[in-house]
């Protein structure tokens, strides 16, 4: 493998070794994945065209080739690579090369700012204030920061995932809301459910259920369903964040300067932020805090 190769074309290696049962280069894996945001989606790519790959050639006897220039490193292996794995390489190779990569649309919002994405197959996705996302097509996208909101056309056969930081969420309903902040993931579903990590702790979140990633581990709670992506309809909810939580919230939010200072007890409320929006002091009765002007932005305090 070289710098200097597609994505594309390193992802469907990457993919290939690691189906070879003595494959050890798990740390190598690991630092690719984590060396550029587009490498992560790019493997999710292969693997859905090798997966898709594998049960077509379950039915077909023989193989066909249909690549005439495979990567390099698939001919220096091709000797462990038999039956329907080979086959499954030639059909992904297909549609990684022949067809060509596909192209991203990327999508970013300023802070206050909200913008609805509409998917090829009627889905949609609403992208908060002070996020980006990219859509890959109808059925994948990748979450680099902020919040959406994704009401999904549901397709067993054909599910949506979504890559947010180094998860991998693939969908199994139909409305759920992804926050991504830093190593902080929340995820929330009002429908249907959402599968973390299928091949790896394959944690299921249902409706009416919250999913928070900190500190490298999730905790599962209860949430109002009526609740899930309530920041799409003006409002926001904080439970037991902290002053610079809730100040960078804000700020993305609102579109408004916020800053914390000093430290308090988490605090947990709910916010309407057109209150905050026409005056940013309503805080004050809201969280019990102190809030004060400085330069063009808020300062929120502790009592």
């Amino acid at each position: 493998m070289t710098p200097d190769q597609r994505p594309q074309t390193q992802a469907l290696e990457w993919a290939m070794r690691t189906r070879y049962p003595d494959f050890a280069d798990w740390d190598g894996f690991t630092a690719w994945l984590e060396a550029d945001a587009a490498h992560a989606a790019a493997y999710d790519a292969v693997q859905f065209a090798l997966d898709e790959a594998d049960a077509a050639m379950a039915q077909v006897p023989e193989p066909v080739a249909a690549n005439d220039n495979p990567p390099a490193w698939f001919m220096q292996h091709r000797a462990w690579l038999g039956g329907a794995v080979a086959a499954a390489l030639v059909l992904a190779m297909t549609f990684l090369f022949w067809f060509g990569p596909r192209e991203e649309a990327l999508y970013a919002t300023a802070p206050g700012e909200t913008r609805l994405i509409a998917l090829d197959d009627g889905s949609t996705v609403e992208l908060a204030g002070g996020s980006r996302l990219a859509v890959l097509d109808a059925r994948a996208a990748r979450l680099e920061a902020g919040q959406a909101l994704f009401t999904i056309r549901h397709d067993a056969a054909d599910p949506f995932v979504l890559t947010a930081g180094a998860e991998r969420l693939v969908d199994a309903g139909t409305v759920f809301d992804v926050r991504l902040a830093g190593e902080v993931l929340d995820l929330a579903v009002a429908e249907g459910a959402v599968i973390v990590n299928p091949q790896a702790q394959a944690l299921r979140v249902d409706a009416g259920e919250r999913a928070l990633r900190t500190g490298g581990r999730y905790r599962v709670t209860a949430v109002d369903e009526a609740a899930v992506g309530e920041w799409s309809r003006g409002r926001i909810t904080f439970e037991n964040a902290s002053l610079a939580e809730i100040a960078a919230e804000l700020t993305r939010a609102t579109g408004q300067s916020f800053s914390s200072e000093g430290s308090a007890a988490p605090l947990s409320g709910s916010i309407a932020l057109g209150d905050v929006r026409a005056d940013p002091r309503a805080l004050e009765a809201l969280l019990g805090v102190r809030v004060r002007a400085k330069g063009a932005g808020w300062v929120i305090a502790a009592e």
